[in-house]
């Protein structure tokens, strides 16, 4: 099949009759998921969610891909950015997704259960990828509280663990991807990238909703030796 990013977006719009039960938030979530071009491509093109488009672009942007790849997924369910990354990586690749939570098998890949954050999970990454790996991803976000202050301190909080996550398994040379909010990487973070990768950069692809105030950073270019050893 062909990627594509052709969301076949029209001007008609669906509207949900109110059931009973349901509250507001929840019917205007689901109104949105109907009426969302990209919702409908991804499931055309089967993929598991729309989110496989922000990486698609993302990769248009930066090159993030490359045949015969180790990349590591984190936070991966349910699945649709590990699913670009088996694609691109192509059959000699190795792509391992690593979820908290239970994920449906993907053909091609490596699926772990496990917190990133405990080192038997990052050891049992390594293994599966028999070796350091070339891409570090990650589109993970908290809950949201609502209260926009708290909700940034607790993605950065999540991007610094999958920071250094990835500082611990990247091969030199690797590049890091990971979700962040509006306002972008905190000055320590951001200086401790910058010391690490040659490039950084942060964008919003077109699949992330306008209304959101989610944005990625980008890293590449990592300085750091095999499994993250800088040397003194």
């Amino acid at each position: 099949m062909t990627e594509s990013r052709n969301t076949g977006e029209r001007s008609l719009s669906t509207r949900l009759r109110t059931a009973k039960g349901r509250t507001t938030a929840s019917q205007k979530w689901l109104e949105r998921q109907l009426n969302d071009p990209y919702v409908r491509a991804a499931k055309a093109q089967g993929w598991r969610s729309r989110a496989a488009f922000k990486i698609i672009e993302l990769d248009e942007r930066f090159k993030l891909f490359r045949p015969n790849q180790r990349i590591v997924d984190l936070g991966a369910a349910p699945g649709g950015w590990t699913q670009v990354a088996v694609k691109r990586a192509g059959e000699r690749g190795k792509v391992v997704a690593l979820d908290i939570l239970p994920m449906d098998p993907i053909s091609g890949a490596i699926v772990l259960q496990g917190d990133f954050n405990e080192e038997s999970a990052e050891q049992a990454v390594l293994e599966a990828l028999d070796g350091p790996a070339d891409l570090v991803m990650s589109d993970i976000a908290p809950n949201t509280t609502g209260h926009n202050a708290t909700d940034h301190l607790r993605i950065l909080a999540l991007v610094e663990l999958a920071t250094n996550f990835a500082h611990n398994v990247l091969s030199p040379g690797g590049a890091f991807v990971a979700k962040v909010f509006q306002g972008g990487t905190e000055r320590e973070l951001l200086a401790a990238l910058k010391r690490d990768y040659a490039t950084v950069r942060h964008a919003k692809p077109p699949a992330s909703r306008k209304d959101s105030s989610e944005m990625y950073v980008v890293a590449q270019g990592f300085r750091g030796g095999p499994q993250g050893n800088t040397g003194p």
